[in-house]
């Protein structure tokens, strides 16, 4: 058995927003049970509901910004900045802005439908 997993074909998460999910670790891809690490694409002007995490996760953010919103307060999160969503807040991401933004994310334990607890409603990009 090796000591090392390399992945050269990150499974590309199936979205209906335009976000590009590429999940190299994690639940889907290739079922490692310790986290999950996926990069994104966001594109300009998108905006997804609140959730409600049982993970912690980690953004690496790599061009562009997004603002986050989290238990009641706005944050930017620009180019080379890092950013902690603790399990259990109430957060929302979002990319109010006319230009791309890529970052990383790493979900500890890794990202799952059953445990992020999305909302239905979307909200306006700026809320």
């Amino acid at each position: 058995m090796k000591n090392y997993i390399k992945e050269d074909d990150p499974f590309i998460v199936p979205t209906e927003d335009l976000k590009l999910i590429q999940e190299h670790f994690g639940n889907v891809s290739n079922k490692y049970p310790h986290c999950s690490i996926s990069r994104m694409e966001i594109p300009p002007r998108w905006n997804e509901p609140y959730q409600s995490p049982e993970f912690d996760e980690f953004i690496l953010m790599n061009s562009g910004c997004i603002l986050v919103f989290i238990d009641g307060e706005k944050v930017e999160v620009k180019e080379g900045e890092s950013f902690l969503a603790k399990k259990g807040g109430r957060v929302k991401y979002t990319n109010p802005f006319d230009f791309p933004a890529i970052y990383w994310s790493i979900c500890m334990p890794p990202f799952s439908l059953d445990t992020v607890h999305r909302e239905k409603k979307f909200g306006s990009l700026l809320d």
